[in-house]
């Protein structure tokens, strides 16, 4: 009977391992605008949030991201993808942490470390477009080994 039961547990728990992926996190739903993400990252989830939905629709908004670093960042790259109905319509990538060049705060910070920013980001676009998208985007280090990625889905019905 014991046996049987131990058979039972590890096929129950293989079972969760298998099925388990991280949940959706919204970060905001005002009005004509919706922002969910979830991590793409299968090992890793964080935190972020921003001040108000309508703020995204400006320039410049306020973020805050939170994660553990699961790797070194010497380096330090992102690429962000707008998805429209599973085609990849835009590509962007730049790097953010270079030696002797780094743009933000946290580069230069070592595995097990702490990842916390709170402040401005500029989108670098006017409006955000109208529509139903996805927005990926993927941190990689000097490795090519994901720090941090997810998928953002952006309900758009705003009318500029």
């Amino acid at each position: 009977m014991k046996r049987s039961n131990g058979l039972v547990l590890i096929l129950v728990l293989l079972y969760i391992d298998a099925s388990t992926e991280w949940p959706t996190h919204t970060v905001c739903k005002e009005d004509n605008l919706e922002i969910h993400y979830k991590s793409c990252d299968p090992q890793q989830d964080f935190a972020f949030s921003i001040d108000r939905c309508s703020d995204v629709a400006t320039h410049t908004f306020n973020i805050r991201a939170a994660m553990i670093l699961r790797h070194s960042i010497k380096e330090l790259n992102i690429k962000v993808e707008l998805i429209i109905n599973g085609k990849t319509v835009l590509t962007y990538s730049e790097n953010l942490c270079e030696p002797g060049h780094s743009k933000l705060i946290f580069c230069g910070k070592k595995k097990g470390e702490h990842l916390y920013y709170e402040g401005p980001v500029t989108l670098g676009i006017k409006e955000i477009p109208q529509g139903d998208y996805t927005v990926s985007a993927k941190l990689t280090n000097e490795d090519h080994v994901i720090v941090a990625c997810a998928d953002f889905t952006v309900k758009n019905y705003l009318d500029y």
